[in-house]
């Protein structure tokens, strides 16, 4: 199987809720209210509870309690609304996925955190439209998901990385391709934009990590996430490139500062997406 043949594997576990489709429709029709939106979203009352609680965290670091989704979309606009769709659909993958061929805590604490590293590092290299760098580290690396619940016996395989075989160099000797060229596949497949796929497909790839500042930002990010999961295993000298830092103009200081921002609110996301397995 190739990438997209995995992604095209992916059962109601990881598909699209008929509510982001529609959403992203109106955000295309100019004559859309926000009681449309709210009507859309509200049908689903455990999806809007769940969305109040993104709302309301450090994901957006908004002023005030926002307590309804039309005043969330008010507040922060339709796009951050999906984007939270987006974020819910991650978060309701884990009532589904049962699988012991990766470890889920690992894989869910690394792809939250690579996201909120994201979002700082989006920040300190002066980006606009930060949140969507926080969409595109949370699910770069989602294909692992699907790898795993078809053929866990390979992603067993690729769990047994380090320094003289990192994860996406032994991704690629065991299937030929990466665990994000999967998720790259299956967010094309659900029709997402393709500002947040392109950094998920090249991050990863030497010769296309000069494409532009976000595939450097996600590599950056996703190597401090690293890190963050084994301290004991790898370092900054280990995975971070200094040179990535200096074409976006980032410091020791920034990446520590994104590093401990990541660290200390992974917990309160991860709490939310799974209270059950990450609840203190």
């Amino acid at each position: 199987m190739n990438a997209h043949e995995y992604a095209l594997q992916a059962n109601g576990s990881f598909a699209l809720p008929d509510a982001c489709f529609k959403v992203k429709a109106l955000m295309a029709d100019d004559s859309a209210e926000i009681s449309d939106f709210a009507d859309v979203i509200g049908i689903d009352p455990s999806m809007t509870s769940r969305l109040l609680q993104i709302a309301n965290s450090a994901i957006y670091s908004f002023p005030g309690e926002i307590s309804t989704i039309s005043r969330a979309i008010t507040i922060i606009g339709t796009q951050a609304i999906y984007n939270m769709m987006l974020v819910d659909v991650a978060a309701s993958a884990f009532k589904h996925f049962e699988n012991q061929a990766i470890d889920l805590k690992r894989f869910w604490r690394m792809s939250v955190y690579c996201g909120l590293a994201s979002k700082n590092l989006a920040i300190s290299a002066g980006k606009r439209d930060i949140e969507r760098l926080f969409i595109a580290g949370l699910l770069q690396n989602f294909g692992e998901l699907l790898v795993a619940k078809i053929n866990p016996e390979v992603a067993q395989r690729c769990e047994q990385y380090g320094k003289d075989q990192l994860p996406w160099q032994l991704q690629e000797l065991a299937l030929g391709f990466t665990y994000t060229d999967v998720s790259a596949d299956l967010l094309k497949i659900w029709q997402l934009p393709e500002k947040i796929i392109l950094p998920i497909r090249h991050f990863n790839a030497a010769a296309s990590i000069e494409i532009n500042q976000d595939v450097k930002i996600l590599n950056l990010a996703s190597r401090l996430a690293l890190i963050d999961s084994h301290s004991s295993e790898f370092s900054y000298d280990d995975v971070i490139d200094e040179s990535l830092c200096q074409s976006l103009g980032l410091s020791a200081e920034d990446l520590s500062q994104a590093a401990e921002f990541a660290e200390s609110e992974a917990t309160s996301i991860l709490s939310i997406m799974n209270p059950k397995l990450f609840s203190k």
